[in-house]
């Protein structure tokens, strides 16, 4: 059956290593068959949630800003994939914005029920991504139709483009999306 698939590459770099991680989960989706829509929040106009919870009345964000096209995508998506690179050890700030901003789904008949991680750093230790996953954990268990379905962390790479030399994490990101 073919699914919905969003991917929010949150990175603010052009060529990014997450991103890099993010293209090749949608090759592998769209090899497998699935709708894929690729959204990057770079140059993105994305403001600070207000905590005001007018959404949570109207269903909508009282802020005028790019939001106001991706959260309905998000709302229709079966499928989320977050990419972010991983900044003191925890998600982008853009992610972070991003997921505050996804508050009009909280009262909204959300499709997504998978929901998938991509993570690059420059550190490579194993424990590396686990507040950043931590955090969307924390988004997703207010959504509980929805579970976190896989993660992808590639470490130790710090330029753009870098990711190249790491085939074996594009390979993992590609394989996750084939196997949607």
């Amino acid at each position: 059956m073919s699914k919905k698939v969003l991917i929010l590459s949150t990175s603010p770099r052009r060529g990014s290593n997450s991103e890099a991680l993010a293209q090749a989960f949608a090759k592998g989706a769209e090899e497998g068959g699935h709708q894929v829509e690729f959204i990057s929040l770079r140059g993105k106009d994305l403001r600070f949630c207000q905590g005001c919870f007018a959404c949570q009345k109207t269903g909508k964000c009282v802020i005028r800003d790019d939001m106001q096209q991706i959260v309905p995508k998000m709302e229709q998506a079966d499928v989320l994939v977050f990419a972010t690179p991983i900044y003191y050890y925890e998600m982008s700030g853009q992610m972070k914005t991003l997921l505050d901003r996804g508050n009009p789904l909280f009262v909204a008949d959300y499709r997504f029920r998978e929901v998938y991680f991509l993570a690059s750093a420059a550190e490579d230790e194993d424990f590396v991504p686990q507040r950043a996953v931590s955090g969307l954990e924390g988004w997703i268990e207010c959504f509980p139709e929805a579970h976190l379905a896989g993660i992808v962390f590639g470490g130790g790479v710090t330029g753009t483009g870098e990711m190249k030399d790491h085939p074996e994490k594009l390979q993992a990101a590609f394989e996750l999306g084939r196997k949607l």
